[in-house]
Protein backbone atom coordinates (compact mmCIF):
# COMPACT_ATOMS: atom_id res chain seq x y z
CA UNK A 1 0.00 0.00 0.00
CA UNK A 2 1.35 3.19 -1.39
CA UNK A 3 1.10 7.16 0.67
CA UNK A 4 -1.75 7.79 -1.71
CA UNK A 5 -3.75 4.26 -1.03
CA UNK A 6 -3.32 5.22 2.90
CA UNK A 7 -4.27 8.44 2.62
CA UNK A 8 -7.50 7.32 0.41
CA UNK A 9 -8.58 5.33 2.85
CA UNK A 10 -7.70 7.67 5.91
CA UNK A 11 -10.42 9.81 4.25
CA UNK A 12 -12.87 7.18 3.60
CA UNK A 13 -12.86 6.18 7.56
CA UNK A 14 -12.98 9.37 8.59
CA UNK A 15 -15.96 10.52 6.48
CA UNK A 16 -17.70 7.29 8.03
CA UNK A 17 -17.35 8.86 11.63
CA UNK A 18 -18.49 12.40 10.74
CA UNK A 19 -22.03 13.13 12.93
CA UNK A 20 -24.29 14.28 10.16
CA UNK A 21 -25.49 18.02 11.47
CA UNK A 22 -29.23 16.38 11.50
CA UNK A 23 -28.29 14.64 14.83
CA UNK A 24 -28.46 18.27 16.67
CA UNK A 25 -27.63 17.34 20.46
CA UNK A 26 -24.41 14.75 19.23
CA UNK A 27 -23.69 17.42 16.89
CA UNK A 28 -23.37 19.98 19.92
CA UNK A 29 -21.52 17.57 22.20
CA UNK A 30 -18.71 16.90 19.43
CA UNK A 31 -18.23 21.04 18.90
CA UNK A 32 -18.17 21.73 22.62
CA UNK A 33 -15.45 19.15 23.00
CA UNK A 34 -13.73 20.00 19.03
CA UNK A 35 -13.53 23.67 20.61
CA UNK A 36 -12.47 22.33 24.12
CA UNK A 37 -9.15 22.37 22.56
CA UNK A 38 -8.93 25.68 21.21
CA UNK A 39 -5.65 26.81 22.52
CA UNK A 40 -7.24 30.59 23.09
CA UNK A 41 -9.38 28.99 25.87
CA UNK A 42 -6.77 27.51 27.42
CA UNK A 43 -4.58 30.39 27.12
CA UNK A 44 -6.93 32.59 28.80
CA UNK A 45 -7.65 29.85 31.65
CA UNK A 46 -4.58 29.38 32.46
CA UNK A 47 -3.79 32.95 31.90
CA UNK A 48 -6.32 34.20 34.60
CA UNK A 49 -5.99 31.21 36.52
CA UNK A 50 -1.77 32.34 36.63
CA UNK A 51 -3.21 35.32 37.84
CA UNK A 52 -5.79 34.71 40.74
CA UNK A 53 -4.57 31.57 41.52
CA UNK A 54 -1.94 30.55 44.60
CA UNK A 55 1.63 31.40 43.85
CA UNK A 56 2.00 27.83 44.37
CA UNK A 57 0.53 26.67 40.87
CA UNK A 58 2.21 29.10 38.81
CA UNK A 59 5.39 27.17 38.04
CA UNK A 60 3.08 24.22 36.81
CA UNK A 61 0.67 26.79 34.99
CA UNK A 62 4.10 27.95 33.17
CA UNK A 63 4.84 24.44 32.31
CA UNK A 64 1.34 24.57 31.01
CA UNK A 65 2.05 27.22 28.73
CA UNK A 66 5.19 26.52 27.72
CA UNK A 67 3.84 23.28 26.39
CA UNK A 68 1.35 24.83 24.47
CA UNK A 69 3.38 27.48 22.85
CA UNK A 70 6.21 24.59 22.45
CA UNK A 71 3.65 22.12 20.75
CA UNK A 72 1.71 24.77 18.72
CA UNK A 73 5.13 26.01 17.23
CA UNK A 74 6.07 22.26 15.92
CA UNK A 75 2.17 21.45 14.80
CA UNK A 76 2.22 25.01 12.81
CA UNK A 77 6.08 24.52 11.18
CA UNK A 78 4.93 20.12 10.43
CA UNK A 79 1.64 21.99 8.86
CA UNK A 80 2.99 24.12 6.39
CA UNK A 81 5.57 21.88 5.49
CA UNK A 82 3.53 18.81 4.80
CA UNK A 83 0.22 21.37 3.67
CA UNK A 84 -2.56 18.26 3.62
CA UNK A 85 -5.82 19.91 2.91
CA UNK A 86 -8.88 20.03 5.63
CA UNK A 87 -11.26 17.77 4.60
CA UNK A 88 -14.60 19.09 3.44
CA UNK A 89 -17.45 19.87 5.30
CA UNK A 90 -19.74 22.64 7.17
CA UNK A 91 -18.54 23.08 10.35
CA UNK A 92 -15.38 24.63 11.05
CA UNK A 93 -14.73 27.81 8.54
CA UNK A 94 -13.20 29.58 11.16
CA UNK A 95 -10.37 26.86 11.62
CA UNK A 96 -10.35 26.64 7.38
CA UNK A 97 -9.59 30.96 7.19
CA UNK A 98 -7.15 30.57 9.87
CA UNK A 99 -5.29 27.09 9.16
CA UNK A 100 -6.15 25.56 5.67
CA UNK A 101 -4.00 22.29 6.67
CA UNK A 102 -5.24 19.28 8.72
CA UNK A 103 -1.75 17.42 9.51
CA UNK A 104 -1.18 17.22 12.29
CA UNK A 105 -3.74 18.07 14.17
CA UNK A 106 -3.07 21.12 16.73
CA UNK A 107 -6.29 20.35 18.96
CA UNK A 108 -5.13 16.69 19.31
CA UNK A 109 -1.60 17.46 19.93
CA UNK A 110 -2.37 20.19 22.28
CA UNK A 111 -4.65 17.77 24.34
CA UNK A 112 -2.25 14.92 24.39
CA UNK A 113 0.02 17.35 25.47
CA UNK A 114 -2.47 18.70 28.16
CA UNK A 115 -3.23 14.89 29.20
CA UNK A 116 1.11 14.48 29.61
CA UNK A 117 1.13 17.01 32.06
CA UNK A 118 -1.45 16.64 33.96
CA UNK A 119 -0.35 12.74 34.65
CA UNK A 120 2.91 14.12 35.31
CA UNK A 121 2.45 16.82 37.48
CA UNK A 122 -1.03 16.28 39.25
CA UNK A 123 -3.08 15.96 41.15
CA UNK A 124 -4.53 12.36 40.04
CA UNK A 125 -8.31 13.48 39.19
CA UNK A 126 -6.72 16.55 37.03
CA UNK A 127 -4.24 13.33 34.97
CA UNK A 128 -7.36 10.93 34.57
CA UNK A 129 -9.77 13.81 33.67
CA UNK A 130 -7.66 15.09 30.88
CA UNK A 131 -6.41 11.12 29.61
CA UNK A 132 -10.02 10.55 29.30
CA UNK A 133 -10.35 13.87 27.49
CA UNK A 134 -7.69 14.55 24.86
CA UNK A 135 -8.99 11.10 22.96
CA UNK A 136 -12.69 12.78 23.08
CA UNK A 137 -11.49 16.07 21.43
CA UNK A 138 -9.54 13.89 18.50
CA UNK A 139 -12.82 12.32 18.05
CA UNK A 140 -14.91 15.00 17.61
CA UNK A 141 -12.78 17.06 15.50
CA UNK A 142 -13.13 14.05 12.77
CA UNK A 143 -16.41 13.72 13.28
CA UNK A 144 -17.25 17.25 12.56
CA UNK A 145 -15.00 16.81 9.28
CA UNK A 146 -11.96 19.33 10.35
CA UNK A 147 -9.29 16.28 10.61
CA UNK A 148 -8.91 12.91 9.55
CA UNK A 149 -8.08 9.96 11.28
CA UNK A 150 -4.18 9.69 10.73
CA UNK A 151 -4.32 13.99 11.43
CA UNK A 152 -5.57 13.14 14.89
CA UNK A 153 -3.33 10.06 15.66
CA UNK A 154 -0.24 11.84 14.45
CA UNK A 155 -1.36 14.99 16.02
CA UNK A 156 -2.06 12.83 19.26
CA UNK A 157 1.72 11.54 19.13
CA UNK A 158 3.06 14.71 18.67
CA UNK A 159 1.57 16.02 22.00
CA UNK A 160 2.73 13.06 23.84
CA UNK A 161 6.04 13.71 22.84
CA UNK A 162 6.17 17.66 23.49
CA UNK A 163 4.53 16.57 26.91
CA UNK A 164 7.13 14.19 27.43
CA UNK A 165 9.98 17.02 26.45
CA UNK A 166 8.13 19.43 29.26
CA UNK A 167 8.14 17.61 31.42
CA UNK A 168 12.23 16.67 31.33
CA UNK A 169 12.91 20.18 31.01
CA UNK A 170 10.64 21.15 33.89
Amino acid sequence: MNLEDLLLKDAQLSRQIAIPEKRKYLHRAASILAHSGDSWFWGAGLGILWLLGPLSWRPHINIYLIGIFVTALAVMVLKFSIRRPRPTSNWGDMYRKTDPHSFPSGHAARASMLAVLGVGLGPVWLGILLVLWAPLVGLARIALGVHYIFDVVVGMGVGVVFGIFSLVVW
